[in-house]
């Protein structure tokens, strides 16, 4: 974890249990203890002014006490600038993340805007607010600084924003009229058997793990082919484990598992179903097998499904990817996935302090790979393309409603 985000935690607890005085000591003892820098940094994470943490170590330093009921009362100094100006949290999250608004309860968020450049953005809207005080309403926001990662594959299609936000839109729509939205995709296949893991797990001091030396399986070895389903609204997971083959066929049979072991319990007055999808993979974008599997199972459900994939190269952007696979990842992190049983059970253990719950199964189907959609069979599926990025955003109507 790092510092600022624990600094901020620390103070989550302890701030309303202070006062004037122990606050600014208690800050004033958190700098020193980090040594150069630690002002500005339990400045930025608390937003507690330096000027306070200043005096604060001043008066650790002189020995000061403060006089008898110079104590400050209760709500007195200045407010704060959420409670000046309504809405500047909202404002501020609708700058940074517009794929996360109305959805407060989601783990750690990165921005790649400035605090100085969100400032600016906040003053044009008529609000009021400094770099500093910015990067302190960030952080309670669940928001850190992040360095370079590699998740761009190719070149940035120019209408990459827009598809965004028109997946925003359309999400925050659907969730509002209580229609089922889901994220989905495949995370990468594991290899079953005693090999290495990556990441570390607590153990006595000069007892690691024993695995494998080197791996370098044949066909001959088993592999696991998880398929997630994110749901927006309840943050819960489902994971359909395949163990042949990672096709469309198989994609769509994952979701219609989730809607029958889920789904249809949870929205019982379901209409419609929204997937959110990467443009590539099982699930991609110009798959045909993908639209067909999608159409029996519209036919099956007797209502329409709706999808809208993410453009290229912004695959880590999906909720589904650092909403369930992320957290999966880390609680097997350093754990051999000897077997499929391993696998499902550590999966079903997956929990986060948000309250995400995760529904783990095993799927030995046989999915082989090389299957044709005919010409015929094309014609027939019932789609209605957005006037938007008709490629990227349709509607499959069933074909029948009885």
């Amino acid at each position: 974890m790092t510092t600022n985000i624990a600094i901020s935690r620390k103070y989550k607890v302890l701030g309303s249990r202070l006062d004037e005085h122990t606050r600014r000591i208690w800050a004033a003892t958190e700098a020193m203890a980090l040594g150069y820098g630690g002002i500005s940094l339990v400045s930025r994470s608390t937003g507690i002014s330096r000027r306070a943490i200043l005096v604060g170590i001043q008066e650790i330093e002189q020995g000061d006490s403060l006089p008898e009921g110079r104590i400050r009362r209760l709500g007195g100094g200045r407010k704060s600038n959420v409670e000046q100006q309504p809405g500047l949290q909202e404002k501020l999250e609708s700058l940074v993340d517009p794929l996360t608004r109305g959805d407060p309860e989601s783990p750690l968020r990165w921005t790649i805007k400035s605090t100085r450049r969100l400032a600016e953005e906040l003053a044009e809207k008529g609000y009021t607010a400094c770099s500093r005080s910015v990067a302190s309403l960030l952080i309670e926001m669940g928001y850190s600084l992040q360095g370079n990662q590699k998740t761009l594959e190719g070149n940035q299609h120019p209408d990459r924003n827009a598809q965004f936000e028109y997946i925003n839109a359309r999400v925050s729509k659907e969730l509002q009229a209580g229609q089922p939205v889901i994220s989905v995709d495949t995370k990468k296949k594991e290899l079953l058997g005693n090999y290495a893991n990556s990441g570390t797990q607590w153990r006595k001091k000069g007892d690691p793990r024993k695995v494998n030396g080197h791996d370098f399986p044949g066909p001959e070895i088993p592999r696991a082919h998880p398929y997630g389903i994110y749901e927006i609204q309840r943050n819960a997971g489902f994971v359909n484990i395949g163990t042949d083959h990672d096709t469309a066929t198989f994609a769509v049979a994952s979701i219609r598992a989730w809607w029958k072991a889920q789904g249809r319990k949870t929205y019982v007055n379901a209409k419609r179903l929204l997937i959110t999808a990467d443009s590539g993979g099982s699930n991609g974008a110009r798959l045909r097998l993908w639209k067909w599997e999608l159409q029996r199972l519209a036919d099956e459900l007797q209502f329409s499904i709706s999808v809208s994939h993410f453009p290229p190269g912004t695959s880590k952007w999906n909720k589904v990817e650092h909403r369930l696979f992320s957290f999966i990842s880390s609680n097997w992190r350093g754990e051999p996935l000897v077997d499929y049983g391993t696998v499902v059970n550590l999966i079903s253990r997956t929990t986060t302090t948000t309250g995400l719950k995760v529904l783990c199964r095993l799927d030995r189907r046989r999915y082989p790979t090389g299957k044709i959609v005919s010409t015929k069979e094309w014609e027939s599926i019932n789609v209605v393309r957005d006037t938007f990025h008709g490629d990227w955003n349709y509607t499959i109507q069933p074909r029948v409603i009885v």
